[in-house]
């Protein structure tokens, strides 16, 4: 069976991506959650499930296989699953939903920095930098352009729930916990992924989560 490693659900995107990738290979696999960063952190994350990582989570195991990134997990649980899950069929839409999904992976340093995933709060709006801002500007601009495209009038960018969705899901909860005021059209988007039922199992198990990590808590709160 697959092992994934994951870390603490309130806070880390990284591992959300990587379990939804889990999921929705529908695949079984066993799922080992892990406290990031208190104070056994440096002799766990040199064991060996998850050394190879160096502590990078999510580590997914397939026998004596490892990855440790999203995007590559999302590959190859695409191709483990028969490739029907994931990406879109058509190669216009493929070519958006990677672009996408690689976009994502790569991209958006401001907003990650200055707007840390935490499903703990919602804050109240706060003024965002100019460089927030454009990050933000340019996912509602790539949400409305892979709707408008490809969504079929289906709840997702591509129709059906897919990589890219994955890859952005972290951002949704970013923008509800930092009251990041969106329009219409990317409301109901956000509002699909926040129902699926993935994300309600995820958000549910995070709000079990007792641990919390200062470094990742919101100043003043």
């Amino acid at each position: 069976m697959l092992k994934l490693i994951i870390g603490n659900k309130t806070y880390s995107s990284w591992s959300l991506r990587g379990w939804l990738a889990a999921k929705q290979s529908g695949l079984p696999f066993e799922e080992v959650v892990v406290s990031l960063y208190d104070e056994a952190w440096e002799t766990r994350k040199a064991q060996s499930d998850l050394a190879p990582s160096t502590g990078k989570v999510p580590t997914l195991w397939d026998g004596e296989a490892v990855l440790w990134d999203s995007l590559a997990i999302i590959d190859y649980l695409d191709t483990l699953s028969g490739g029907a899950h994931f990406w879109p069929k058509e190669r216009p839409a493929l070519a958006l939903a990677r672009a996408m999904a690689a976009e994502m992976h790569a991209g958006y340093m401001p907003l990650r920095q200055a707007c840390g995933m935490n499903l703990r709060h919602v804050l109240p709006p706060a003024p965002l930098s100019a460089e927030v801002s454009a990050d933000v500007a340019r996912i509602l601009q790539l949400w409305r352009e892979a709707r408008t495209r490809f969504g079929g009038g289906g709840a997702f960018l591509f129709g059906d729930f897919g990589a890219a969705d994955i890859m952005f899901a972290p951002v949704v909860t970013r923008f509800v916990t930092y009251s990041v005021a969106v329009p219409a059209d990317a409301r109901t988007y956000m509002d699909a992924i926040l129902a699926h039922p993935f994300m309600t199992e995820w958000t549910t198990a995070a709000k079990a989560e007792s641990w919390v990590i200062p470094r990742l808590e919101p100043a003043g709160v």
